[in-house]
């Protein structure tokens, strides 16, 4: 019983010394900058950089893995986020200057799935396609990536997507079997081949590898992570699960009433049917959340199967250019790409925290607070913590929506855009956590 309370006490002072140290940063933040944040709307172009411009964003339907997406290939998702951007922007496709996809989970049959993304899509063989991954931010750093292409005058258009299938992730057999398999063609006699399929037989050897969500460098998956964090922040079950009920709701609200308007239809590999809609969006009662039973730690945790993000299949893709490109061909862009930060923490005891360090670090480069942000769009990888409620995440986030991890980084950015159109506001800051303990927040500008 000693233990215990010395534990709680521990626990209690913990959960206070973090709670200050996030005051003291956003008071920091605020304190630093009030002087010199300006009123009204600034400009927020740099002498001698170009202005880069998201002219327009697409995704597929987020689905729940095993779904409406469980027989595609992730370069058949791709390939269709892609083809939806080409009809709705018209673009001829000779003008793309490259195009870069985001993945995590990588098929090995299509090692580069951009470029077989882009031939699928119809786009020509000597536009350069390539893939990138970052875990969670994977089609951010697509972004960003091609930013810097535009930046230095490599090109002036290029597309950014992501893309995942967690329907279909690898499963390998045993390093032992594999050893076995690769060598049993290089046994040249009779002999050496059955001592080979000998040891095949040997039941350890069908053991297969199955993937995990777990970090490679500490073995505990985000879930584990994220009950210790809501512990050690004194964030209680009734606040995650009230934060995944908002969600949930708050993306119904949107569909019903048409926001999302990023969204187009797809008729799937193996599907009868065209999927027009987000399918892993839930309006249960705050009451059915309760009775949910923790998913990681058991019995104490308080992450359950409600207030995480669930395993889901998706892609999305957007067209970003110069502005001066942007106004010749005729767009009307929806947002400036102004400014982003990656930043990179512990991975075992801050592997979720890195929007709480991406933000000030976003906010303090550009001399803003929080207070200055119309718009905030971060990824909900679980239900703890979040900044003004008022201005966060009002179409709903992916603990509803979806998390098909290659993918989200493009829907963030685009529904950061559709809100500002939408809601009248001036900026916009998109942010989100990825494995590793890494993370990025980037600022946008809506045009005008």
């Amino acid at each position: 019983m000693a233990t215990i309370c010395r534990q709680a006490v521990s626990g209690r002072l913990l959960a206070k010394q973090n709670r200050l140290q996030l005051t003291r940063w956003l008071t920091t933040t605020r304190c630093a900058y009030a002087a010199s944040a300006q009123t009204g709307k600034r400009n927020f172009s740099k002498p001698g950089v170009k202005n880069l411009v998201l002219v327009e964003g697409v995704r597929l339907p987020f689905c729940v893995a095993g779904t409406d997406y469980k027989n595609a290939m992730p370069h058949d998702l791709a390939r269709g986020a892609i083809q939806g951007l080409l009809r709705r922007t018209n673009i001829d496709k000779d003008k793309i200057g490259c195009v870069i996809v985001g993945t995590v989970i990588q098929e090995v049959k299509t090692s580069n799935l951009a470029r077989e993304a882009a031939l699928g899509a119809g786009i020509s063989n000597r536009i350069p396609a390539h893939t990138v991954t970052q875990a969670c931010v994977s089609s951010n750093q697509a972004i960003t990536t091609g930013m810097g292409y535009l930046a230095m005058g490599i090109c002036d258009t290029f597309i950014a997507g992501g893309v995942e299938v967690m329907s279909d992730v690898p499963i390998r057999h045993s390093r032992g079997m594999r050893k076995i398999m690769l060598n049993l063609n290089k046994a040249k006699s009779v002999g050496a081949k059955l001592s080979m399929v000998a040891q095949i037989l040997k039941p350890k050897m069908w053991i297969p590898e199955l993937p995990a969500i777990a970090e490679f460098s500490t073995g505990e998956t985000m879930g584990h992570s994220a009950d210790r964090l809501a512990a050690a922040f004194a964030v209680s079950r009734q606040e995650q699960d009230e934060f995944a009920h908002r969600s949930h709701h708050l993306t119904d609200k949107a569909i019903n009433e048409g926001l999302l308007s990023d969204v187009i239809p797809y008729k799937a590999p193996g599907q009868n049917k065209l999927t027009t809609r987000d399918n892993g969006v839930r309006t249960s009662n705050l009451e059915q959340l309760a009775k949910l039973k923790p998913a990681f730690i058991k019995p104490h945790g308080t992450i359950t199967a409600a207030n995480s993000s669930f395993l889901s299949d998706g892609a999305s893709a957007c067209l970003v250019m110069t502005e001066e490109k942007a106004r010749e061909l005729g767009y009307k862009p929806k947002v400036y790409l102004r400014d982003y930060v990656y930043v990179s923490q512990d991975p075992k005891d801050q592997l979720l925290l890195a929007p709480a360090y991406s933000t000030p670090q976003l906010l303090m480069r550009n001399g803003l607070t929080i207070a200055d942000i119309d718009v905030f769009e971060y990824h909900e990888a679980f239900a703890f913590g979040a900044p003004p409620l008022e201005k966060f995440n009002s179409w709903g986030g992916s603990l509803s929506i979806g998390h098909p991890f290659g993918a989200t980084g493009v829907r963030l950015v685009t529904t950061a855009a559709n809100r500002l159109i939408k809601e009248g506001g001036h900026l916009g800051l998109v942010a989100a956590c990825a494995a590793g303990g890494q993370g990025v927040a980037m600022l946008v500008e809506r045009c005008p």
